[in-house]
């Protein structure tokens, strides 16, 4: 089925802004399947960081797609904006907008995949009358704003429901987890259900970025593997 697949996401907030577009390439070279992007706005989430501007660079460095994740207040009303910018997968969460199933419907309609993002206090059943509608669901595994965060481990308990929903239904959506990932436990976030890995610190604060991120598959793919 279509979200079999493992998907390592290096995210750009880990990144040297500096040499952005090297840091990006080093990755594409090693196992990187897409491009995470975080667009704070300050309100959202206590940080901002990047916006449309960076997208468009972006999209101009790399072949892989761009995975961006919203963290920002009415997400509906920057979303076609972005897609136009180059964003092939755009994430809302559901804790920003009172219309998130309009939101999803404006970023299909833009010709992208459409996720909805929850964070560590939000349940999975907010998610239940939209599920039909989305491509992604991104399971925050610590609260939104910074890097290099602690992983909750309550999120493995909300991969698990997710994929027993996806099982049961039949259901195509990718799985996909942010905030702590590391070599340490990607294996039983893979066996939980999930296949998009977003990791930031873990990738780009270390010696070979581009290793980093084929542990990280490796380590998936074996724990996926055992599982069948």
């Amino acid at each position: 089925m279509a979200h079999a697949r493992i998907e390592i996401a290096p995210s750009i907030l880990a990144a040297n802004f500096s040499k952005l577009g090297d840091e990006v390439r080093a990755v594409e070279q090693g196992a990187a399947d897409v491009i995470h992007v975080d667009v704070m706005d300050g309100r959202f989430v206590p940080n901002i960081s990047i916006g449309i501007p960076v997208v468009v660079s972006l999209r101009n460095a790399t072949r892989l797609p761009l995975d961006v994740h919203l963290m920002i207040e009415r997400p509906e009303r920057y979303v076609e904006e972005f897609v136009r910018a180059g964003a092939n997968r755009v994430l809302v969460h559901e804790e920003a907008t009172p219309h998130l199933d309009r939101a999803l419907a404006m970023i299909r309609e833009s010709g992208a995949e459409a996720g909805a993002a929850i964070n560590p206090a939000t349940p999975v059943s907010m998610l239940t009358e939209v599920l039909d509608k989305l491509d992604t669901v991104l399971v925050m595994s610590v609260n939104p704003g910074f890097g290099g965060q602690k992983f909750i481990p309550g999120a493995l308990e909300k991969i698990r429901q997710l994929n027993q929903w996806r099982v049961r239904y039949n259901g195509a959506f990718r799985i996909e987890v942010d905030g702590g990932v590391e070599a340490e436990n990607v294996a039983e976030l893979a066996q939980a259900g999930a296949n998009t890995f977003v990791a930031g610190t873990s990738i780009f604060h270390t010696p070979d970025p581009a290793a980093a991120a084929r542990r990280l598959r490796k380590l998936a793919l074996e724990a996926v593997s055992q599982k069948v």
